[in-house]
């Protein structure tokens, strides 16, 4: 059903270095339904990055659910830079909400601080601000930031995956009266299905990229059984529109998602591809195409591309 040789191997710079990167790369390749992206970061296993194959494949060879939506509320990401850098990206973003990374280092939130400030500036009173500090904190640390966060930012709409265990995010959630978001705790668990979020968070953040596909996150999202975000997981624009058929498919959408995020590359493997219009992204009906000049521009060479080669052929005898 799939050509493997087809397969294109890209890596773009990003503008800013994101969740400890500044090249963003993986593998592309078509089917008879349209394409698909592989591009689980290097820290994930083969076992986990299966998933992100199975989401790849979904979108090669099959049709989508239904959308019952045509366009989706989208939040700006504001990743670890200066107050004035993070003011621009919002005012330039046109959206209405903004997720703010935090955390960064140990003595981070000074600025952290600064940064939710100068973003609140940037959306005005009526703007919704959202901060992820990928689960770096323990419970009382966390506790305290966020209390200082929520002042910074005149009210945060929640703060996404605080700590690293379900058990700690309970705890969390107990100590402060802003929302929690799970993100990590749900799509890193062997089982997504059987995670029980009733104590531990508000919000799910759902990534359909490395939960497996979008019939699988929709099943998460359904057991869950909690308000729910999209996410990106940092594709390109062929990647990103499976994350919008999920968007679009879920039968409740409350919050603006977090998948405007190719604004965060050089480049994309798509012209024109997905670029937030007034806050709002379309969903497609077919997984967008890659140009042959962009992937020829966005080529991957040399060792990283043996590596590539290699990770894909490990991880596709698990599928």
């Amino acid at each position: 059903m799939i050509d493997w040789s087809s397969a294109r191997y890209y890596s773009i710079p990003m503008r800013t270095r994101f969740r400890g990167i500044t090249v963003r790369e993986g593998v592309v390749f078509p089917g008879p339904r349209g394409w698909g992206e592989f591009c689980p970061f290097d820290d994930y296993s083969d076992e986990v990055s299966a998933r992100w194959l199975a989401t790849a494949v979904e979108a090669a060879t099959q049709e989508w659910p239904a959308a019952v939506r045509t366009r989706i509320p989208i939040n700006c990401t504001v990743p670890v830079v200066s107050a004035e850098r993070a003011y621009e990206l919002v005012k330039a973003s046109g959206c209405g909400t903004a997720k703010v990374k935090v955390a960064d280092h140990p003595e981070s939130l000074p600025e952290d601080e600064e940064r939710v400030a100068a973003v609140r500036d940037a959306l005005g009173p009526a703007g919704r601000i959202r901060v992820d500090a990928n689960a770096v904190w323990d419970v009382d640390t966390a506790a305290a930031w966020i209390r200082r966060l929520d002042r910074a930012a005149d009210g945060l709409e929640y703060v996404e995956q605080p700590c690293r265990t379900i058990d700690d995010l309970v705890a969390v959630r107990r100590k402060v009266d802003v929302r929690i978001a799970a993100d990590e705790v749900i799509r890193l668990t062997p089982d997504p299905l059987r995670v029980d979020l009733r104590e531990a968070a508000d919000v799910a953040v759902l990534k359909c990229t490395p939960l497996g596909g979008v019939r699988r996150a929709l099943k998460v999202a359904e057991a869950i059984g909690l308000p729910c975000v999209v996410s990106s997981a940092l594709e390109t624009s062929v990647g990103l529109s499976a994350q919008l058929a999920l968007a679009g498919a879920l039968p409740e959408l409350d919050f603006a998602c977090g998948l405007g995020t190719t604004s965060l590359f050089t480049g994309d493997l798509v012209a024109g591809g997905f670029v937030p219009e007034q806050g709002h992204l379309r969903v497609p009906s077919s997984p967008l195409v890659p140009e042959t000049e962009l992937l020829d521009t966005f080529a991957m060479t040399g060792p990283r591309l043996s590596y590539w080669q290699e990770r894909l052929n490990r991880v596709r005898a698990l599928l």
